[in-house]
């Protein structure tokens, strides 16, 4: 499946834009997996998509949205310190070349979305493959070493460190992972550069990554 991948910063994007991305998150994070956030029914933004926050935009052929990456620089107020400190204490990054990853997300053709502790729902968004997960993340990657950006911090279920690493990603635990909510968490930092040959060739169905 062909696949384009942009990126736009919010003070750069328009209400339009900004209301298709929140349309979709509501449908990802809502409707399929279900989780409960704080949010007006088809519209799920929150405290972080404010003028510094940066998106990345993954679409099908037909220009459907069917991923989403947001970028937040740690200088200013970001999900892992606001809402998960308890997964780094005393390692929260406040640093303009450490930016955090939230929100993200791709689906996976075999299970709507990757979360192992909850089960599918029914979806009518595009299905994509581990690849096309593979590629936005590297595209975030990229983007934000081209921010100046040395690292990227993230909230994500215990497991996907280990799939980042079979991709050739550069991770690492900041904390052991805990029970948040019912689910085993962890941060994670993420080294922006290019990834390492792949260790395992991973199979066009494995598990897509993501992210708080």
């Amino acid at each position: 499946m062909d696949v384009h991948i942009s990126a736009v910063s919010r003070d750069e994007m328009g209400a339009q834009l900004l209301a298709e991305i929140a349309a979709y998150r509501y449908q990802v994070f809502v409707e399929t997996l279900g989780w409960q956030l704080d949010c007006p029914p088809g519209c799920e933004l929150d405290q972080f998509d404010h003028a510094h926050a940066h998106y990345l935009l993954l679409r099908d052929e037909s220009g459907a949205l069917g991923g989403c990456a947001r970028l937040l620089p740690t200088l200013r107020p970001y999900l892992l310190q606001e809402v998960f400190p308890m997964l780094a204490p005393g390692l929260l990054p406040r640093d303009a070349a450490v930016w955090e990853l939230s929100r993200f997300a791709v689906l996976n053709p075999s299970q709507a979305l990757i979360d192992a502790d909850r089960p599918r729902a029914h979806s009518t968004l595009p299905q994509f493959s581990s690849t096309e997960a593979i590629a936005l993340l590297q595209a975030a990657l990229d983007h934000a070493r081209g921010l100046g950006v040395r690292s990227l911090v993230t909230v994500s279920p215990v497991g996907i460190e280990r799939l980042l690493n079979m991709a050739g990603f550069v991770t690492r635990a900041l904390a052991p992972a805990q029970v948040v909510g019912g689910h085993r968490l962890f941060a994670c930092q993420i080294e922006c550069q290019s990834r390492r040959p792949l260790r395992v060739q991973a199979a066009g169905r494995s598990p897509s990554v993501q992210a708080a």
